[in-house]
């Protein structure tokens, strides 16, 4: 099994909002198979809970919050560890 670490948290088996155990990863960017690994080269991926994952069957009413709020988060740490803003939506085809 693949060992998949995080930038948010150090935990990949609890919820980073709610502290709860039994949780999907997210891959916070996932529309192609490349922002997937991406994601997993970055550590933008984030244990939620079924409720909290946007791509999950059991997606809640917060779960588009929570993507939009990781994005940013994402966006923001690769920007000051990794490239410019430029950069990040070239490798993730994604703008803000």
């Amino acid at each position: 099994m693949k060992r998949l670490w995080s930038i948010f948290t150090d935990d990949m088996d609890c919820c980073m909002y709610t502290g709860i155990y039994g949780v999907e990863r997210h891959h916070v960017f996932s529309h192609t198979s490349q922002e997937r690994k991406l994601c997993e080269k970055y550590g933008f991926i984030a244990p939620l809970t079924p409720a909290l994952h946007p791509n999950g069957v059991h997606a809640g009413k917060e779960a588009a919050k929570v993507d939009k709020e990781l994005r940013q988060r994402c966006k923001e740490y690769y920007i000051a560890h990794y490239g410019s803003e430029e950069q990040f939506r070239q490798e993730f085809y994604y703008s803000s």
